[in-house]
């Protein structure tokens, strides 16, 4: 008897018809001030940042030439399929929590619980791997301006001679902490303006290098062939996503359950359309073999005379790529949220500023965690964290949405993923497709993180649980 109430338990799941009006584990709220386009300006800023100022050159070079382009649709047509999923479950339940809080509602306790852990790590990491991109962007100009600085906070222990920590990464990674903590309000003004920036630098580059392409630099497309733009589509993949992190807002949008949608589909098409477009331009400004695989765009522009508008990248790229962090450690702050409003890790982290209604106790944590991470891990193995739990979190989406149609297709969907199951199938092939590209020490390092989670979970969140009842 006891292990069928513990099978049952670790089932239960949020009542999905009540859970706008009537929150299980009534607690701390956040506060509805965002709208469709600050909602829109916090996707395009967790999709568009490495993907074109660094991953575009690297793939380009040596995975897939010219067809880099080819790679950047495949990979945007596989997003596409999980973010028309996200966008379904967004218009139907708006709160915080994103993919925890949709595996919680259709597939039960453990599942939630298991995604909602494996993203406090994914999410945290890739603000941190972030941040010692940017820090990597940040020496490069200091460089060029003669200006040096002492060897010791120049990078992560064992990354050079005299490195002590990564000290510029560690205090960016504090500084979103602090933006994000003045309130949602205010850290979405500085994001929407920073995101226009990012975006108007990558329109410059498209508009001033269409006039620099040699149309023979696309000859020969395929020069890894065919299967060199797969295998290049799962290293860019990683930059077609953004949307997750930013649906976990959902909770602050005005109007979730129309805009949160909207939000989601616009952002990855505004993304998509500009790494194409900006990859037709990298492509066609050099041969594919002389393009930089770390600053791709910044040597083209050098290569054509216009070593002022590299410099103009550059900063660019600084901005892009800040606003990824920006969006990232919005969703693991809002993950952790939603998890211990919900009595599945302690109460207390859920507790919001009086005034500002943002989870100031968790932000700050998230903070730390992550400037200690970038401050003095190198950039590989921190990157080595990121990976597995976002494909796993679009795997149980795509599965949630199919599960959820068939079990109550009479809820009111403010958005229908479209033919359905096709397309959550298509992206649950294709995220298991990815996963068998990791290396094993990743599925070392999530099975170590996995069974800590099951010791907290069962030693902790299953009798603590708002659904386990009063205790």
């Amino acid at each position: 008897m006891a292990g069928l109430r513990m099978g049952e338990g670790i089932l239960r799941r949020k009542p999905i018809e009540h859970i706008e009006e009537t929150e299980v584990g009534e607690g701390p709220r956040l506060e509805r001030s965002l709208g469709l386009w600050q909602l829109t300006a916090i996707g395009v800023g967790g999709i568009i940042g490495a993907g074109i100022f660094t991953l575009a050159g690297t793939v380009a070079n040596g995975t897939a030439g010219p067809a880099v382009l080819v790679s950047f649709l495949i990979a945007g047509v596989a997003s596409a399929a999980a973010a028309l999923s996200y966008a379904e479950f967004a218009g139907l339940i708006p709160k915080a929590g994103s993919a925890y809080t949709y595996g919680y509602a259709v597939l039960g306790e453990l599942a939630g619980w298991f995604i909602g852990w494996d993203l406090l790590l994914e999410y945290t990491a890739i603000v941190a791997v972030v941040a010692i991109g940017i820090s990597g962007y940040f020496s490069f100009l200091l460089g060029e301006t003669g200006l040096e600085l002492p060897t010791w906070m120049l990078g992560a222990p064992g990354t050079g001679d005299g490195h002590r920590v990564d000290l510029f990464a560690a205090v960016l990674c504090l500084l979103i902490a602090y933006l994000l903590n003045l309130g949602i309000k205010n850290a979405a003004r500085f994001e929407m303006v920073v995101v226009v920036l990012k975006v108007l630098v990558v329109l410059l580059v498209i508009a001033v290098g269409v006039f620099h392409i040699n149309a023979a630099n696309y000859s020969p497309f395929f020069p890894y062939g065919v299967g060199g733009a797969f295998t290049g589509a799962a290293t860019v993949f990683f930059a077609v996503f953004g949307y997750d992190a930013m649906s976990t807002a959902a909770e602050e949008s005005k109007d979730a359950q129309r805009h949160m949608p909207k939000a989601i589909i616009y952002s990855l098409a505004i993304s998509m359309v500009l790494y194409v477009a900006a990859c037709l331009v990298l492509t066609g400004m050099q041969n594919y073999r002389d393009i930089d695989p770390e600053s791709g765009f910044s040597t083209a522009f050098k290569s054509v005379g216009l070593s002022g508008l590299a410099d103009v990248i550059a900063v660019g790229a600084i901005i892009g790529i800040l606003t990824v962090m920006f969006t990232f450690m919005l969703g693991v702050t809002r993950v952790w949220f939603s998890m211990s409003r919900d009595g599945l890790l302690p109460r207390w982290f859920a507790k919001t500023h009086p005034t500002r209604h943002v989870p100031t106790r968790v932000t700050w944590i998230v903070g730390f965690a992550s400037a200690a991470i970038a401050g003095f891990l190198p950039i590989g193995e921190a990157a080595e964290l990121t990976n597995i739990g976002i494909l796993l979190a679009f795997v149980v989406v795509c599965a949630a949405v199919i599960v959820l149609r068939y079990r109550q297709p009479e809820l009111p969907r403010t958005f229908r993923t479209p033919w359905m199951p096709f397309v959550p199938g298509l992206g649950i092939v294709f995220s298991i497709w990815l996963i068998t590209f990791l290396q094993w020490q990743t599925w070392a390092r999530f099975a170590v993180w996995f069974a800590v989670g099951l010791v907290i979970y069962f030693g902790y969140s299953y009798r603590r649980s708002a659904l386990a009842g009063p205790r």
